[in-house]
């Protein structure tokens, strides 16, 4: 299970890695060659016992052009320290594998990303014997889909987005749009897209509505992050989900219509209130044609 953002960030691209390449050329608009095959590699840059020196991710990407490493690493903060280790990280890869590799630096702070974004020139004034250009995918570049057919034409993109902007004001605004994609994919996948999410909002309202808008789908009741909602109790727990789906879409809830939603025991009528919810244009349309 993922547990904090830092894993969700890179591990996004192990779960699908021709994402990354999507990425690249859709956000960055870098000129990555299509790679016929991609595959994981050992993370584990130990060389010596007691010096041990990890990657986040690894990914080995076979094109017509060549062969490429993505090193992709999900930073948090400014962190001086990288101007050694990133430099050592490329170097040691292509000793070991003799093929190109290629820095990909993921966060969801704008000043960090700013930071990351400078290369790192080792050598003197005049003469750098090494330069490192780190590719940084931010909030600052990676776009926010916020509507529903957007999200659905590539879901992971979109998951990425809600990622990258999960400490941001605008992440509630892609929630309910990615909330919809996910029920356009297989269920296994969409579980372990719902987790990343999950794990990359840090406003506690937008956590709360992510998990709200989850309960509605089949495949979230499986998941680990259920275990929550299910101590809570399935009708009060999809009872607050449909007020406060129209709470933070901003939509009046007058007290004719919190009574009647408060007073409903029949799960599955709550969520078919919770799915018009989403929708709706006002609170009266949750119960349009009863």
């Amino acid at each position: 299970m993922v547990g904090s953002s830092h894993e969700a960030l890179h591990r996004i691209f192990q779960k699908d890695p021709t994402l990354l390449t999507r990425a690249l050329q859709r956000v960055l608009h870098v000129p990555f060659p299509e790679p016929r095959q991609i595959a994981a590699l050992n993370v584990d840059l130990t060389e010596i016992e007691p010096v041990e020196r990890r990657v986040d991710t690894l990914l080995r990407a076979e094109t017509d052009e060549g062969t490429y490493l993505f090193v992709i690493e999900s930073q948090g903060k400014v962190d001086d320290r990288k101007r050694g280790s990133w430099p050592y990280y490329l170097s040691y890869l292509y000793e070991k594998y003799r093929c190109e590799p290629v820095l990909i630096v993921v966060t969801q702070n704008s000043a960090t990303a700013r930071w990351a974004a400078r290369p790192i020139r080792l050598g003197f004034r005049d003469w750098h014997s090494l330069t490192v250009r780190p590719l940084v995918l931010g909030p600052d570049n990676v776009p926010v889909i916020a509507d529903e057919q957007s999200a659905a034409k590539d879901v992971p993109i979109a998951v990425l987005s809600v990622m990258t902007h999960g400490r941001g004001p605008q992440a509630p605004a892609i929630l309910g749009s990615v909330a919809t994609a996910l029920r356009t994919i297989d269920e296994e996948t969409a579980a372990v897209l719902a987790q990343f999410v999950d794990s990359c909002l840090a406003d506690p309202q937008a956590k709360q509505m992510w998990r709200d808008l989850m309960t509605a789908t089949q495949y979230f009741w499986r998941h680990p992050l259920a275990e929550q909602v299910r101590e809570e109790g399935r009708v009060e727990a999809k009872t607050e989900m449909v007020l406060n789906i129209l709470e933070w879409r901003g939509i009046e809830v007058p007290h004719a219509v919190r009574d009647r939603v408060n007073a409903c025991t029949d799960l599955n009528q709550l969520e078919v209130w919770a799915q018009r919810a989403m929708h709706a244009k006002d609170a009266a349309e949750l119960f349009a044609g009863e």
